[in-house]
């Protein structure tokens, strides 16, 4: 069977939860299309329908599974063993590949999958498909070293790295965080590493910011305060103490304030906020479709420090202040511990958040903006040039 006339790239993001994965799967799908290039996306984002697709994209929805454990995962939403729903992704992601036969395969941020779902897959293109490019893509940041080495250890990581993958894209600054040293790369290995930079957004023009900002009635010199926790599955407590500090801080307030709960907080935790919110004059929302903009018009954006989320705060020059989880994974900490140290970003320890802690640390940076502004505008966000000239060299052979 002949291949496609046209360039095909497949692109898997497993999505058991919250919007990062799909977000930058999505922005990288948007910034390779091209002439005679189709991309298509498999994710098990149960939200994936949300999204505006654009001409040579789409995607097919695998079934969602939620992460109870590190190890266990379950159905999000059919009710049946988590074995047999497993067995159904690793099909459709196997069929998949056989029918749209790519000439790029892009697996987001696991090597071997959710639960070694694409390894089947990988094996068969180096087998049958030989010149298909296979290219994992990573965060910066995927935990502390000592769990990432003692994890790529037990299941064999270093070598599927080796044996299976063309090119590994980082999607970092080597200088800021470098993984090739912290989670012992062997040098067959970071050969094929590419620090890409941080993946930019869709910058936000000046007159789409002061549309934001007047749809939402904040006057031109009134400061406003963005809250967003991503997918919000975890980001209760965040929520909690900006509106504990909001109740306890008098009237009027200094500033106005925007909540994205994010589409999975719970219901009964989100009416919370909604209820809360009200009575001390913030507006809310579950979902925001166009993020950019409203992160745009603040003057300063409170979040976990997720990779997308600053992806997105940093694109559009807004200042960051973040309140890191620590379980069960410790990457947004030390994420959030770098930018400090670069003077990008401020943060405040999850378990050191208090409502008088974090008002003094708003009005400090609503007040003293201008140190980090410095940093924030000079930070390199390359991630699309590096991947479009890694794509054309791609296209270029035979």
């Amino acid at each position: 069977m002949g291949r496609s006339t046209t360039f095909n790239i497949l692109m898997y993001s497993h999505d058991t939860y919250g919007l990062g994965h799909i977000r930058r799967t999505m922005a990288i799908a948007s910034h390779l299309r091209a002439a005679n290039v189709n991309i298509l996306i498999m994710t098990g984002s149960p939200i994936v329908g949300r999204f505006a697709f654009p001409d040579q994209i789409d995607f097919v929805r695998i079934p969602g599974m939620i992460k109870k454990t590190n190890e266990e995962y379950l159905p999000l939403s059919i009710k049946i063993n988590p074995r047999h729903a497993l067995d159904i992704r690793k099909n459709i992601i196997h069929a998949t590949t056989k029918t749209f036969r790519p000439h790029l395969f892009i697996v987001d941020k696991e090597p071997l999958g959710l639960k070694k779902e694409v390894l089947v897959t990988l094996q068969w293109l180096r087998r049958c498909l030989p010149h298909t490019r296979t290219v994992l893509g990573l965060r910066d940041i995927m935990d502390d070293a000592h769990s990432v080495r003692a994890s790529w250890k037990k299941k064999g990581i270093y070598e599927v790295l080796d044996t299976l993958y063309d090119e590994i894209w980082v999607y970092g600054i080597q200088d800021l965080y470098d993984p090739i040293e912290e989670y012992d790369i062997p040098a067959s290995v970071s050969r094929k590493m590419y620090f890409t930079g941080y993946i930019p957004r869709k910058v936000t023009s000046r007159d789409e910011i002061r549309k934001e900002r007047r749809r939402h009635c904040i006057a031109q010199n009134e400061p406003l305060v963005v809250v967003t926790t991503g997918g919000g599955g975890d980001g209760y407590p965040v929520m909690d103490a900006f509106l504990t500090m909001l109740e306890t801080f008098g009237r009027p307030l200094p500033f106005r304030s925007i909540l994205v709960t994010g589409p999975f907080m719970p219901k009964k935790l989100r009416n919370d906020v909604y209820r809360r919110a009200r009575a001390v004059g913030a507006k809310t929302f579950h979902f925001y479709r166009q993020m950019e903009k409203v992160l745009a018009a603040a003057d300063l954006v409170i979040s976990m420090g997720g990779y997308n989320t600053l992806c997105e705060v940093l694109s559009q020059k807004a200042l960051p202040l973040i309140i890191p989880r620590e379980i069960p994974r410790k990457e947004q900490l030390i994420r959030a511990e770098r930018f400090q140290a670069h003077g990008i970003a401020d943060y405040i320890p999850w378990s050191g958040v208090t409502s008088d802690i974090l008002r003094d640390k708003v009005l400090h940076l609503l007040e003293h903006p201008a140190s980090f502004n410095t940093a924030i505008t000079r930070f390199p966000m390359t991630g699309f040039a590096v991947m479009r000239e890694r794509l054309n060299i791609f296209r270029s052979r035979p």
